[in-house]
């Protein structure tokens, strides 16, 4: 199980997440969004270990500003949560890793996902909002066994403390890797260490115990 920390913007709290190994940490490049980047200095994720996949999150960015991003802030990832074509897709494939993401509810048609197989890495299936994630909101997790394509899927949109456990049933045989944001903060872009430290706790003791 890939564990991705997302909504990232303080150094001292980006510290914090790094002593905890995570697999993936997400840095939200969405003007709008309240864990806007705005000006973190590149140097902080420069400190990332390279076992740690930095990942820049873009909304229905320009592929030009996407580029120039990836390039300033060395990012291995891309998480994109907006109406990203394949084409759009493929064209960032060709130099980082490329996570599609779509919102998920009651119903979504899983078919629109099929002109996406080999232009992207993995989907992330996230809460059905108008704000493009980080609602903290749940969707039915049983809606994940129409899935039926081979690429690995992240599962985003309100894992908490309160439902890890429940995540852990989840037995899809590409179910890749989970993703937590907003249930994990003290305040928009802080994370709270203690209960990521005790999430990730389960997560690899699940991971183990499989193995």
């Amino acid at each position: 199980m890939k564990i991705k920390v997302c909504g990232l913007k303080q150094p001292d709290n980006i510290e914090a997440i790094i002593a905890l190994q995570p697999d993936y940490m997400g840095f939200i490049c969405y003007g709008i969004s309240p864990r806007f980047i705005a000006d973190l200095p590149v140097d902080v994720l420069d400190r990332l270990p390279q076992a740690i996949q930095k990942t820049g999150v873009f909304v229905n960015d320009s592929l030009e500003n996407i580029s120039l991003l990836i390039k300033e802030y060395n990012f291995d990832a891309v998480q994109l949560h907006g109406y990203e074509n394949p084409e759009f897709c493929e064209a960032l494939k060709k130099r980082v890793t490329v996570l599609k993401a779509f919102g998920v509810d009651e119903g979504f048609d899983f078919e629109q996902l099929n002109p996406y197989a080999g232009k992207v890495d993995y989907f992330l299936f996230d809460t059905k909002t108008p704000k493009h994630g980080g609602s903290g909101l749940t969707f039915n997790w049983d809606i994940l066994d129409k899935y039926k394509m081979d690429l690995p899927f992240f599962l985003s949109g309100g894992l908490s403390p309160d439902n890890i456990e429940q995540v852990l049933q989840i037995k899809h045989p590409q179910f890749y890797g989970v993703d937590l944001n907003s249930r994990f903060e003290t305040a928009p872009g802080v994370k709270d260490i203690e209960k990521l430290s005790k999430a990730f706790e389960l997560l690899r003791q699940s991971a183990t115990n499989e193995i």
